[in-house]
């Protein structure tokens, strides 16, 4: 599979980030961990696992000049993360992997594994951890979990667009986007049955997202995490702080 890669490193510009005032950068993407930046971070993890092109989609200068000192293409944002999404894929095209500048523990491994466990016909796969994996590789991270019948479970952002149909997926994300303050909206594209068998405690998380895909029209799977330290992304500095600390022990 020859794979391009994506890393997401837009902000708002009128959004504070706390990360970046408390390093004193000009963007959490440049704060350091081991001597590198977060941005660095991702693009060397990417470039491990063998990513034919690395893009990163990106609207301040600072970042733009650490994305071309680190070889990457260098991509415009849009108005959200999956309009950005949609201009790569627009230009790429599939497979299209997705991830974002703080994900600053990003292993190789976990991508090769990421992309081994999407079935073959799959159109969008994207891996999420367990609860019991991510506390017991980074005790005291605070997550937003998901809670189903199979456990509760936290992101990575790690996606996968792995067919043409990943397209359609991208035109929900814009749709959730919009909704996201009409919650009704988007309960509604789940569909009643996959509501009902929630509200019963009856949905697993693998079954969620083959649902959820068989109502847009795609095949959707999940990619379990073998690592709870892929849900770690960097969004406070004490998120920062656990991952130096985990960083360190890798060293």
């Amino acid at each position: 599979m020859s794979l391009t890669a994506l890393v997401l490193a837009g902000s708002r510009p009128e959004a504070a980030d706390p990360v970046a005032d408390a390093e004193g950068v000009p963007h959490k993407a440049l704060a350091t961990v081991s001597g590198q930046t977060l941005l660095e971070r991702v693009v060397r993890a990417l470039e491990a696992a063998g990513a034919a092109r690395i893009a990163v989609s990106a609207n301040h200068p600072a970042v733009e000049a650490e994305a071309r000192r680190l070889g990457a293409i260098l991509l415009p944002t849009a108005q959200g993360p999956s309009e950005s999404v949609a201009l790569a894929f627009e230009r790429f095209g599939a497979p299209l992997l997705v991830t974002t500048a703080d994900h600053a523990l990003l292993d190789a491994a976990w991508l090769r594994n990421m992309i081994a466990g999407t079935p073959a016909r799959t159109d969008v796969s994207l891996m999420l951890a367990r609860r019991d994996l991510v506390e017991r590789a980074a005790p005291g991270t605070r997550r937003t979990w998901l809670s189903f019948a199979d456990g509760q479970w936290s992101g990575c952002n790690l996606f996968l667009l792995a067919t043409p149909g990943g397209s359609q997926a991208i035109a929900a994300w814009k749709q959730v986007e919009a909704d996201r303050k009409r919650p009704w909206r988007i309960a509604r594209r789940l569909g009643i049955g996959t509501l009902w068998s929630y509200w019963r405690g009856k949905l697993t998380l693998a079954e969620a997202i083959a649902r959820l895909g068989g109502n847009l029209g795609i095949t959707a799977a999940l990619v379990p995490a073998s690592d709870g330290r892929a849900a770690v992304d960097v969004d406070t500095p004490a998120d920062l702080a656990l991952v130096r600390k985990l960083a360190g022990r890798e060293a």
